[in-house]
């Protein structure tokens, strides 16, 4: 799920629909996986849902399955995100479900709460995947599907100003990043040092991965953990960024990040791999010599956010064998270097990149460094309502200044009534 890093509210509010709670004594038991996928080829119909470009994109992929496996024929139905979570509850409920879909990583705990995902085979294994990617796919311990693409969250730095402001070698701790910014305006002419999301909707991905950096954990079991001492130095680290004048509390409705970063009035930014194309094409030609990309920083670890979609199968499926074989097609090294090049939508099977599509390029490799530590929020049913109350905290701490220990009591008191709805 691909979001500049002020315009997230589309996207954000397409995964927040999903965020639709059950009460957890309906909640079915997981099944049992089937013990493997089925040799021979694949056979039959299988019909497909996907979201945005993935959906416009995939039947050029599936060319080769479909050549490889001639007695099989495929329908691949685009889904725009902004109706997609509607469309697949509302076919869950009448059991109308596609054979098979790309889904949005938050949504997976509810739609296995709901019963209707198909578990992953035990065939498949896990191990080739980035882990944090293959725990996206795990609702209470089982798997269903596998992590698709990926995406994670790096810092974005203008090279030429860094040079400006006497910084040649990238910060590698929390100091270091917050030191550089304010060299950045100091000693480069920067309006503001870095580009933070203040609070709203989908900020949560902007500051958990310096909470997670710090040891923090947004769950503990089926027990949300918002006001632990780990919690509490991470956001009061971000909120500092802005109480110190670093970062713009009061950004334009709508902004985007890529004018200020070419322009250099923003030199340094937090975002996915996306953002590389898009600051390149706002800077024209040898733009992309101006800039770089570096690991989150540590403070205990070097963690990020890993997002992205996974490949499911429905429990209503009439045709799994089929289905299943398609999926774990899709996780084939060869597969996952040629999705990327016809999407630009990263692997998550590990060595895919050490294809040279991708290992000649040190920006993307630096996002696949990071993959190997990123983390996914838990997949609980009701962790987009959560999210929703942790973002709005957020805004108040990031804008009003509000108590960072207060706020984070608040989320938690707001979590705990929600529930995990597990």
């Amino acid at each position: 799920m691909r979001r500049p890093v002020l315009a997230v509210a589309l996207t954000a509010i397409a995964l927040a629909l999903a965020g639709c709670g059950r009460p957890a004594d309906t909640q079915a038991s997981a099944p049992a996986p089937s013990s493997t996928v089925a040799s021979g080829p694949a056979t039959g119909e299988l019909t497909i849902w996907a979201m945005g470009a993935e959906g416009e994109n995939l039947p050029t992929l599936l060319k080769d399955f479909e050549a490889d496996n001639p007695d099989v024929k495929i329908t691949v139905t685009p889904i725009p995100w902004s109706s997609a979570h509607d469309k697949f509850t509302t076919a869950i409920t009448a059991q109308k479900t596609p054979d098979l879909a790309m889904i949005g990583t938050t949504w997976m705990g509810e739609f296995a709460g709901l019963d209707a995902l198909d578990p992953t085979p035990s065939s498949i294994d896990s191990s080739v995947f980035f882990p944090g990617a293959w725990k996206t796919t795990e609702v209470n311990g089982t798997s269903y599907g596998i992590p698709w693409y990926v995406e994670t969250r790096l810092v974005y730095y203008r090279t030429d100003l860094a040079e400006k402001a006497g910084i040649t070698t990238p910060p590698t701790d929390w100091d270091g990043l917050k030191a550089m910014a304010k060299a950045m305006q100091d000693k480069a002419g920067a309006k503001w040092g870095i580009n933070l999301q203040p609070g709203g909707t989908g900020s949560w991905q902007s500051v958990m991965p310096f909470a997670w950096s710090n040891g923090a954990q947004l769950n503990d079991g089926d027990q949300w953990t918002f006001d632990t001492p780990e919690m509490t130095e991470a956001v009061q680290y971000y909120q500092s960024f802005f109480t110190d004048g670093i970062s713009n509390r009061e950004p334009a409705p709508n902004e985007t990040v890529e004018p200020s970063f070419v322009d250099g009035s923003q030199p340094m930014f937090i975002s996915g791999p996306w953002e590389m194309s898009a600051v390149e094409k706002v800077g024209g030609k040898g733009f992309a010599d101006k800039y770089s990309v570096m690991p989150m920083p540590v403070r205990k670890t070097s963690s990020s956010f890993v997002g992205g979609s996974n490949f499911a199968v429905f429990k209503n499926s009439q045709n799994k064998d089929a289905a299943w074989k398609l999926v774990q097609w899709l996780a084939q090294p060869d597969v996952q270097v040629k999705w990327y090049q016809l999407s630009t939508d990263l692997p998550s099977v590990q060595s895919a990149w050490q294809d040279e599509a991708l290992a000649s390029d040190t920006k993307l490799a630096t996002f696949g460094k990071q993959l190997e530590t990123a983390v996914a929020p838990p997949s609980f049913p009701t962790w987009e309502q959560v999210a929703a109350k942790f973002d709005t905290e957020l805004e108040n701490v990031t804008k009003s200044g509000a108590d960072v220990s207060a706020a984070l009591q608040t989320v938690q008191s707001q979590a705990q009534s929600i529930g995990t709805g597990s």
